[in-house]
């Protein structure tokens, strides 16, 4: 395909990725998916390869682009089937993200795949909100392997009733299963009617060169560092049961336009949940070259081809099954994402930002009853690290996260809570030539008794700076003005206010260079 050909192709199928995420939207019942946009979706080819992704969830993608071929190579797909998994061992990320994939079948042959994966709010764990302070993975909820959802075109309700047995979400998860059911549909229609308008042998001929051209544009981006082997070491907070500074430690090999990213010396699995499984760890660095790349790189397997990536098993990065992942997913993924840019910085230092917030500030809530039962989850923004041109965002969400917050109308007219206040936390972004963003404060008051569970980073540890700049301020997190660990399940009752002040982003150069 010529260029321009082959850039309509590469816009086509990002749309039909796009399209996808807007039905999901649009038809989802809960506010996870509805408001705070905690979904992703993608097209791969027969074979399992990423082919296109929307921009939505970068942990989510990653992961999915990693794992998707051990997936599909283990089912005997039929056309009108769709296959359901949130099994972290198995490709998943943590067990409320649940992966919808559907074949698609052209001349009665398999062609490619559409896929989206989903955040429910509820999976079954003890804790509402399903981000429990887990042990065992069992603790965390419902582990479901791969597993037919939809088969000849027809939801097998006998599946959902064995699902809806073990979760409270009633009709509001029912409802979102039928939303990813529904934006599978409309992936297939769209997909089929490209591939039948090009021909197969044209649409294959198309993906393989989309590949190559991704390659190329990666290759020519690690072309632009140095040779050499680039180190780095930075440490969780906690895993919550009483294990702190938890190290993740990465040397980056980079040679002949391609890297080898190892974490050896990093450590081994724990036994709260900041394990992740390798494909969450392998999601974290595509992510960190992928931003290096140019912006017109397609999103396709062909970007990740000179990545390889090693993590010793039964490390913290690549846990064993029944290890706890429920935070890995959502906060060892970003200090991956510290450690390896941490590393880059002393390759190619004009190009990396000083540390971000590091953390999503993970905070479940609800009550747990059959009857009355509500659950919550949300992530919050904070400060994004400053770089060699700009100061840092304030009060966003950061790296492998792109969720929006939850609209404080949307939170308080379906659950008992209200939002005392919402503000950005001034001057916690880190001082220097170029400052840190500032995190934000989100104050939760509650009406009723609930359960409520954080999961949260930076906190004992502040996002450091480069090139002389300051580190950001650490997180906090208060109930009724008393500080709280950083990872911590508790009852509260009504009356009781929840802060969470969230961490600044670490500055760039020396605070005398901005004078």
């Amino acid at each position: 395909m010529d260029a321009i050909e082959l850039n309509i192709f590469a816009s086509r199928l990002s749309a039909v990725c796009a399209e996808m995420g807007a039905v999901l939207q649009r038809t989802a019942f809960s506010p996870n998916i509805r408001d705070r946009l905690d979904f992703s979706c993608a097209v791969f080819d027969a074979g399992g390869e990423l082919c296109a992704q929307a921009a939505h969830i970068p942990v989510h993608l990653g992961s999915m682009a990693y794992a998707m071929r051990d997936i599909v190579a283990a089912i005997e797909w039929q056309d009108g089937d769709m296959v359901m998994v949130n099994d972290p061992f198995l490709g998943g990320t943590h067990l409320p993200d649940i992966t919808l994939i559907a074949p698609l079948f052209y001349q009665g042959k398999l062609q490619a795949f559409v896929a989206n994966r989903a955040h429910h709010a509820d999976i079954g764990a003890e804790t509402p909100g399903s981000m429990p302070l887990s042990r065992h993975l069992d603790e965390e909820g419902l582990v479901i392997p791969p597993t037919h959802l939809v088969v000849d075109d027809v939801i097998d309700q006998a599946v959902l009733t064995s699902i809806f047995s073990v979760i409270r979400s009633g009709e509001t998860g029912r409802g979102d299963f039928a939303a990813q059911v529904s934006a599978n549909r409309n992936g297939l229609l769209r997909l089929g009617a490209q591939v039948s308008e090009m021909g197969v042998e044209s649409f294959h001929v198309a993906l393989a060169d989309l590949n190559n051209y991704a390659e190329r544009l990666a290759r020519s981006t690690l072309d632009a560092i140095p040779d050499g082997e680039y180190r780095f070491t930075d440490v969780m907070d906690d895993d919550g049961l009483g294990h702190d500074d938890v190290p993740i430690q990465v040397s980056l090999q980079i040679k002949h336009h391609q890297v080898r990213v190892d974490f050896t010396g990093t450590a081994p699995q724990v036994e709260g949940n900041i394990n992740c499984p390798l494909s969450v760890a392998a999601a974290a660095v595509f992510y960190v070259f992928r931003c290096l790349m140019p912006s017109q790189t397609p999103a396709c397997a062909g970007s990740f081809r000179p990545i390889t990536l090693y993590a010793p098993a039964g490390c913290l990065l690549n846990a064993r099954r029944p290890a706890a992942v429920a935070a890995g997913n959502v906060e060892t993924s970003t200090r991956v994402v510290d450690v390896v840019m941490g590393a880059l910085a002393q390759a190619i230092p004009g190009r990396i930002p000083a540390a971000s917030q590091g953390s999503m500030n993970n905070l479940a809530m609800g009550h747990a009853s059959k009857a009355d039962g509500w659950d919550y989850y949300e992530t919050m923004g904070g400060g994004m690290g400053a770089g060699s041109r700009c100061n840092g965002l304030s009060a966003v969400q950061t790296h492998m996260t792109n969720t929006l917050n939850t609209p404080i109308e949307v939170l308080e007219s379906i659950y008992p809570v209200r939002i005392t206040r919402y503000a950005v936390r001034e001057g916690s972004g880190g001082a220097g030539q170029y400052r840190g963003g500032d995190g934000l404060i989100r104050e939760f008051g509650f009406l009723q008794p609930a359960t409520i569970t954080l999961l949260t980073e930076r906190r004992r540890h502040a996002p450091w700076g480069l090139a002389g700049g300051e580190a950001g301020m650490s997180g906090r997190n208060l109930l009724n003005g008393v500080p709280l660990p950083g990872k911590v399940s508790l009852g509260v009752k009504a009356g009781d206010t929840l802060t969470i002040e969230t961490p600044g982003g670490g500055g760039w150069g020396a605070v005398k260079d901005a004078e």
